[in-house]
């Protein structure tokens, strides 16, 4: 018994014994080296030959884009443009009633406004031009509810022009602004009358209704055309500065307006030191004394003279404001133009702004210097109530020399102030 199981262990043993060998052999081979050990990861690149590190033939050069930036601000030549009164209202005073003409166009911008939306005092519009576009209004001088006035030698009818524009399209929207005209007409309260026959030798009466009237003179800067009053007073040096000087002229003959003399200072007193008169005796002698381009412009309306001024500073004022103060002077259209009576620039010789050259023989013996003095108004209309006369000699054809008087309106305008700036040099 014994026997039989160390028969039957020694049978086990080399049985696995034998099994050993055999998975040795299929395994583990002693004459190689044992490979190194590999991650798990080496493995799969190793089994998946697929995957592999990718090269570029240009570098890349994508980026994440910028945040958007706003764009700069465009410098728009703009310059604003204020609006300019529009003569669009006509009177004609007559001995019993009075005649309103007002264009449809009555504010000057193209919108031509609804007849209806339009009275003068009380009443409706008597007729309408519809080619010229224009509403006519013919009323009594004591209709319509005028008023009556009178004020020192004078008796004035006054009538009030309304407009009250109503909704367009029966919509909330308007494109004009209510506007009240105030209409005058003014009738003198004082007449000739004499039971002697006339003479010829007397003073017209129309001189005489002048002598009755108030006149207005006023003192303008002007656009580069002469057609708008100029928005701004800044000027640079070299500007060129329009000027227009006017009369109004209303229930009078014809008049013709003189710039006398001119003078610029640094404040509105126009004897403060220091100052600058470039016009003497209706002779502009700016171009004599700094050889500038200052000259008068050719008269084109009798009650209108416009001038160029070329723009300049006071020496070591560091301000650079100017005023300037003219010393106006206003006579009948008829009367002659002469050296007291003229407006003289020197353009290669002296020359008349209405053509009259021989009336500025003078102008070389007058100098530059300031003279004379007056009550100054505003930079504005200024009512004129100073008046001188003279006698001035005639001849007629046939007839000795006559004498008769000259009634002239005289006074001063102040303008300013005007800016001066100095030009930058890039």
């Amino acid at each position: 018994m014994v026997m039989k199981c160390a028969a039957l262990c020694l049978v086990a043993l080399a049985l696995f014994g034998s099994f050993c060998d055999a998975q040795y052999d299929g395994v583990y081979k002693p004459s190689k080296p044992s490979p190194p050990y590999q991650k798990p990861h080496d493995q799969k690149q190793v089994s998946d030959p697929q995957q592999s590190k990718q090269s570029f033939e240009k570098p890349l050069t994508w980026k994440y884009p910028e945040d958007p930036q706003p764009e700069p601000a465009v410098e728009v030549p703009f310059e604003l443009r204020y609006p300019v009164p529009a003569a669009t209202v006509a009177v004609q005073c007559r001995e019993r009633d009075a005649r309103v003409e007002v264009k449809r166009d009555l504010f000057g911008t193209g919108q031509l406004i609804d007849p209806y939306d339009l009275t003068l005092g009380t009443c409706g519009i008597v007729s309408e031009d519809t080619a010229a576009q224009v509403l006519i209004f013919e009323t009594e001088l004591h209709e319509c509810g005028s008023t009556s006035l009178i004020v020192g030698d004078s008796l004035i009818y006054t009538l009030i022009l309304n407009y009250n524009p109503r909704p367009l399209g029966g919509s909330s929207v308007i494109r004009t602004s209510k506007a009240a005209v105030i209409v005058e007409c003014h009738y003198p309260r004082t007449h000739n009358v004499s039971s002697l026959a006339l003479d010829p030798l007397w003073l017209p009466f129309s001189s005489v209704k002048v002598a009755e009237e108030f006149l207005y003179f006023t003192l303008r800067l002007m656009t580069d055309d002469w057609l708008y009053v100029r928005p701004s007073y800044q000027y640079f040096l070299g500007d060129i500065i329009n000027i227009e000087a006017t009369v109004k002229q209303y229930f009078h003959v014809p008049l013709r307006v003189y710039v006398e003399r001119c003078v610029a200072t640094l404040s509105p007193d126009a004897s403060s030191s220091p100052r600058y008169a470039f016009i003497e005796n209706g002779c502009l002698v700016d171009a004599i004394i700094t050889g500038s381009d200052s000259k008068f412009m050719p008269r084109q309306f009798d009650n209108v003279l416009q001038f160029q001024l070329e723009a300049f500073r006071f020496q070591d004022a560091e301000s650079g404001l100017i005023y300037i103060t003219c010393h106006l002077k206003a006579t009948s259209a008829i009367y002659p133009i002469d050296a007291e009576h003229r407006a003289c620039s020197y353009i290669s010789g002296w020359r008349e702004a209405s053509g009259v050259d021989a009336a500025c023989n003078t102008c070389s013996d007058v100098k530059g210097t300031s003279s004379g003095s007056g009550v100054i108004g505003s930079g504005g209309p200024t009512w004129v109530a100073d008046r001188k006369s003279r006698d001035v000699s005639t001849k007629e054809e046939g007839m000795s020399i006559k004498s008769f008087q000259v009634v002239e309106w005289e006074g001063d305008v102040t303008l300013g102030p005007i800016p001066i700036a100095e030009k930058m040099i890039a």
